[in-house]
């Protein structure tokens, strides 16, 4: 298969379309977790079907003393790893293409989610997202586009606003692409040194240290209710071998903050720990939140929840989050 560069809309809409189009949004500097994301569309999409790549680097989204100019522009690269990927067209517009006649007046507005998190650090970001994502759903056509869960706040407004504002075209979240050591794959990674590459590791850490205290309470809850609360529950699990301390399931619950608190808790002093490396970990958040409004989850919370986190290592700012979810078992 031979990709396609296309600088226009008017060539891509050209094109003689047979099955469904997948489209895979990006700023281009493709790396392991772009190309994930293009092999999923290329099984959605099917052989009959066409998967677009947009390469494109949007303004919009980038506030005062971010790294618009320093982004990452790999074209001849990103067209390679597209191909070998499966993808049939990287689209890669121009400003004037997108936005022909300068920045828009008329642009989608995230609303209150989009002023949570990552809109609270990056004001604006979100509208601007939001725009370009708008106008590339209308300038690529596609029957569903792919995002990375790894941008869940981004992924979830995607979706709110498709939903909202009626674009008539599916959403797809793919799941994080970790690289061996647990760091989520962007392409900012490449800004940091040896030694910030260390201290980085601290935000999946802290998400996998959260994700592990999860698990064990679930166990703990899940334990305490194969028994009723009586006296007979400590005797059925000495009568399986079990030792008097795990036998009170409900007191060891008690005893270890429990639910969302106790997440928080083990994520929050991986973080701190990284904080007094060298270089040090500059934390913008550590969040456990409900994924359709990106709120605070309080410590009654039952159903799906996102653990996120952002934080700066040198110049470089990383975010990375997992999805948990809490009272699966009643």
């Amino acid at each position: 298969m031979t990709t396609v560069l296309l600088r226009t809309a008017d060539e891509l809409h050209a094109r003689a379309r047979a099955g469904r189009r997948a489209v895979v949004m990006t700023m281009g500097a493709l790396h392991e977790g772009h190309a994930t994301l293009i092999r999923t569309a290329r099984e959605i999409a099917g052989d009959g079907g066409e998967v677009v790549v947009t390469v494109f680097v949007n303004p919009l989204q980038f506030g005062q003393g971010e790294d618009l100019d320093r982004y990452p522009r790999t074209l001849d690269a990103d067209l390679k790893i597209a191909e070998l990927a499966g993808a049939d067209v990287v689209f890669a517009p121009s400003v004037d293409e997108v936005y022909p006649g300068g920045e828009p007046q008329v642009r989608i507005s995230a609303g209150p989610m989009g002023g949570r998190l990552e809109g609270s650090v990056r004001p604006g970001h979100f509208d601007g997202m939001l725009t370009v994502v708008g106008k590339l759903l209308h300038l690529t056509r596609p029957d569903v586009a792919l995002f990375g869960q790894k941008d869940a706040q981004q992924l979830a407004l995607i979706r709110r606003m498709a939903r909202d504002l009626n674009f008539g075209v599916e959403i797809a979240g793919v799941p994080t692409v970790r690289e061996e050591d647990g760091l989520a794959l962007s392409s900012r990674n490449r800004y940091l040194s040896a030694e910030e590459r260390r201290t980085a590791l601290a935000l999946s850490q802290a998400l996998f240290a959260g994700r592990d205290r999860h698990a064990a309470q679930e166990a703990l809850r899940a334990r305490a209710l194969e028994v009723p609360a009586t006296r007979a529950r400590a005797e059925a699990l000495s009568a399986i071998g079990e030792s008097r301390a795990a036998a009170d399931a409900h007191a060891v619950a008690k005893a270890v903050p429990g639910g969302p608190a106790g997440v928080r808790a083990a994520a929050r002093l991986v973080l701190d720990e990284a904080a007094r490396m060298r270089p040090p970990l500059a934390l913008d958040y550590l969040a456990l939140v409900d994924p359709s409004d990106f709120t605070e989850i309080p410590d009654d919370f039952t159903g799906e929840a996102v653990l996120a986190v952002a934080a700066r290592v040198g110049t470089t700012r990383l975010i990375d989050n997992i999805p948990l979810t809490f009272g699966a078992a009643s």
